[in-house]
């Protein structure tokens, strides 16, 4: 049952491009998740083999939803507005299987101050249970936790991070990407995807994209990329074309302009 849920993930060529759509439990309304299910029906035209969201969004928007594959959020973190502390698992394998998800995303902070143990807690107590009932999990694996300075975005502490998501059960890691990602691809034994991270100029997202790609990666889960940009149909087009059709970067930026 479990391969059959990955199926609608990742495709026969072993990759996937998930598009993440949890930020507003975070952030609030911003653009392009003011109207969710308008937002997801672009996504979905554009191509995207997934979407990650929240509990809400993947009980409101179940019919916009349905031609993809779908993680669902399990666990919580505190708002913009509230105070930077580690957020509890809110949902589990009963909301999973009742809203027809194909996985579960948890987030884990190695070396993250405060927080490491109790998220790896987290990962481990939902990668044990999702094994029982089939269902896939994604860890989002980062390093000293999001607020993290830049000494820790290192190759050897991201490969630990992608390698510890999986000796705790998880089906794939998802981690920011570093220059010589081989290195964590090569340390890998399951499929590892990179994070989008902040909006940015669209050249750069479809390089590193590309870049990721070249080095051993499975495709990304990219969120404010995708649906804060413009044409969030475009964008998911052009990283389909990288990370299925194996196209360079400029063919890439000119899929992208031609869908404007």
């Amino acid at each position: 049952m479990k391969e059959r849920r990955l199926n609608h993930i990742f495709k026969p060529d072993g990759k996937t491009l998930i598009v993440a759509m949890d930020h507003t439990a975070i952030f609030g309304p911003t653009k392009g998740l003011r109207k969710p299910g308008e937002t997801i029906q672009k996504i979905v035209a554009g191509g995207a083999d997934a979407i990650m969201t929240s509990f809400g969004i993947a009980s409101h928007f179940a019919k916009e939803l349905a031609p993809v594959g779908l993680v669902l959020r399990a666990d919580g973190a505190t708002t913009i507005i509230g105070e930077d502390e580690q957020a509890p698992i809110f949902f589990g394998i009963k909301e999973a299987l009742r809203l027809g998800a194909d996985a579960l995303c948890v987030s884990a902070y190695p070396g993250g101050k405060g927080k490491e143990l109790k998220s790896l807690e987290g990962l481990a107590a939902v990668c044990r249970e999702a094994q029982a009932w089939g269902l896939g999990v994604m860890a989002e694996m980062v390093p000293g936790g999001m607020n993290a300075g830049p000494e820790f975005a290192t190759k050897e502490n991201v490969a630990l991070a992608a390698r510890l998501g999986m000796e705790l059960g998880a089906d794939w890691a998802k981690v920011p990407y570093v220059d010589d990602f081989t290195f964590v691809t090569e340390a890998s034994y399951k499929p590892v995807v990179i994070l989008g991270g902040s909006k940015r100029d669209d050249i750069a997202m479809l390089k590193e994209m590309r870049e990721a790609m070249d080095k051993g990666a499975s495709g990304g889960t990219i969120g404010r990329n995708v649906f804060e940009h413009d044409d969030p149909e475009a964008m998911t087009r052009a990283l389909i074309a990288i990370i299925h059709g194996d196209v360079s970067l400029e063919e890439a930026v000119a899929i992208l302009r031609r869908e404007k």
